[in-house]
């Protein structure tokens, strides 16, 4: 059973997608079980399968149907692609728990449809960790993207045009990623992961193979939202609706990124990456200029979910420049906040999501008076706000020690500067916040939506939290947090180095 698992990973949340979609017809509440069941089942997978590759330190190799590589498609779970999955799976079922109230609200009748949709994007978002085929990569990329657009474009009245927008730039950063695996397949004659990893290193001169990389790359920073083709991400998480944008905007970038790592260390190698090519420097710049940018935007917002998708453009810029930096530590930074950054991301559009639900208004006005009314709620966020800044002992903190040590390694102080202008800036943002909440006039109850959630009475003072299927799995994110930053040493001993290739310094 075992040996299974990474391909019933990926297989129950493909059945059950085709389950959910049409079980709304039969019983209103069957949609959200079925997914609900299938993707906690994937998370039980992916733990089981960290364990095992942990615990035996060999990496856990699955042929599809039995066919080999390079006919077949394999699977591979080593340490970097089973955390990541338990990411993702974590994710996507925590966050599908917090919104089941907002699914009612928002979906009503099309229940079927939008589970179906959130449960495929998720199976691509597993398979395209797990695969080992360059080709199977950019099938998934399509699944997640194709699910994406449809996901956002049923948000508000806006949502439509910049699921569009989305589109036209995602499909030109899917089409950029496939006409690498092209040349890469002209020029090798291959497209198995493990094989390219061969083939590359012996002929490290070919242009057809510099072009490939160069296409594959500008592809990713495409879909992963890299300055200054950032365009489509603002709009498109700011327009979705609170479920959707609590699961693509903690995942979408993070594992693509993850892709970038695993593509420049796992098929074009280190050596390749690093050593032959020089365009470490120029990438780094790149990221300073996209961490720089998203903050001062971000800054400039009053709409806090407008605000909130500028910071995981930062948050990108931290983890290429990282990577990029070439280093032991920089890379181990930069796979660190991939883990910690979705945990972050994800807290704070739970948030969002509750604040919305509450008050009815997205601006930091609609905030005011909160601390009072939802002392549990605003706790969490403090948490989650304090992670984005970089305030130890939460996860945030951790993730840029490795950074700004791998950058100060590598002898790169201009990236290091970026790093603490960007947490210098997210604490006036997030202080401001907090200010707002705490200290300004209490907005009357009715003045904003529905008022939604039990009320307790204390003295004067009414504290109307968010309904406890909302509020608990939102503190069990936000105390995550904490967790993955006491742990963070743990992780990186255990799983992250061994993700890093011995001749990485």
């Amino acid at each position: 059973m075992t040996r299974h698992l990474p391909a019933l990973i990926i297989v129950i949340p493909l059945l059950a997608a085709l389950f959910t979609a049409g079980s709304g017809w039969i019983n209103q509440k069957a949609p959200f079980r079925i997914a609900v069941a299938a993707l906690f089942l994937s998370f039980i997978c992916a733990v089981l399968m960290l364990i095992q590759v942990v615990t035996t330190g060999i990496a856990m190799e699955y042929r599809m149907a039995g066919w080999a590589g390079p006919m077949g498609i394999v699977y591979i779970i080593d340490h970097l692609s089973a955390l990541v999955l338990v990411v993702i799976t974590a994710v996507s079922t925590l966050n599908l728990v917090a919104q089941k109230k907002s699914i009612r609200t928002e979906f009503n009748d099309k229940e079927g449809a939008f589970n179906a949709l959130y449960i495929l994007f998720t199976a691509g978002l597993i398979g395209m960790t797990a695969t080992g085929d360059a080709f199977n990569l950019y099938v998934l990329l399509e699944i997640v993207s194709l699910s994406g657009y449809a996901l956002i474009g049923l948000g508000n009245s806006r949502a439509p045009l910049a699921s569009l927008n989305y589109l036209f730039l995602g499909t030109i950063g899917a089409t950029f990623y496939l006409l690498g695996v092209g040349y890469l397949y002209i020029a090798t004659g291959t497209l198995n992961m493990a094989e390219l990893a061969i083939i590359i290193p012996q002929n490290m001169e070919s242009g057809l193979i510099l072009f490939a990389f160069i296409i594959c790359l500008t592809g990713l920073f495409v879909k992963m939202a890299m300055f200054p083709v950032h365009g489509w991400l603002p709009e498109a998480y700011s327009q979705a609706t609170s479920v959707s944008a609590g699961l693509i905007a903690p995942l979408t970038t993070k594992v693509t990124v993850y892709i970038m790592i695993r593509i420049c260390m796992t098929v074009f190698t280190p050596e390749y990456t690093f050593g032959h090519l020089d365009i470490s420097g120029f990438i780094v710049l790149l990221a300073i200029v996209t961490i720089v940018f998203g903050s001062l935007s971000a800054l400039a917002q009053k709409n806090v979910k407008k605000m909130l998708t500028y910071i995981i453009i930062a948050e990108v810029g931290y983890m290429v420049g990282g990577f990029f930096l070439g280093n032991r530590l920089g890379i181990s930074g930069a796979i660190l906040h991939i883990i910690n950054d979705a945990a972050m991301t994800l807290a704070l559009f739970l948030a969002a999501g509750i604040f919305i639900w509450k008050t009815g208004g997205e601006s930091r006005s609609d905030l005011k008076g909160l601390f009072a009314k939802m002392p549990f709620t605003m706790a969490g966020f403090v948490l989650a706000g304090l992670s984005v800044v970089g305030v130890p002992p939460t996860c945030g903190f951790f993730s840029k020690w490795y950074l700004i040590s791998g950058g100060i390694q590598a002898g790169n102080f201009l990236f290091v500067a970026a790093l603490i202008f960007s947490s210098l800036v997210n604490a006036v943002l997030f202080f401001r916040l907090f200010e707002i909440a705490f200290f300004e006039p209490f907005a009357d109850a009715d003045s904003h939506g529905s008022s939604h959630g039990s009320h307790t009475h204390v003295g004067a003072l009414t504290i109307k939290e968010a309904p406890l299927g909302m509020l608990i799995p939102f503190l069990i994110a936000s105390l995550t947090l904490i967790v993955l930053g006491l742990y963070s040493g743990t992780i990186v001993t255990n799983i992250i180095q061994f993700a890093i290739p011995t001749g990485v310094i």
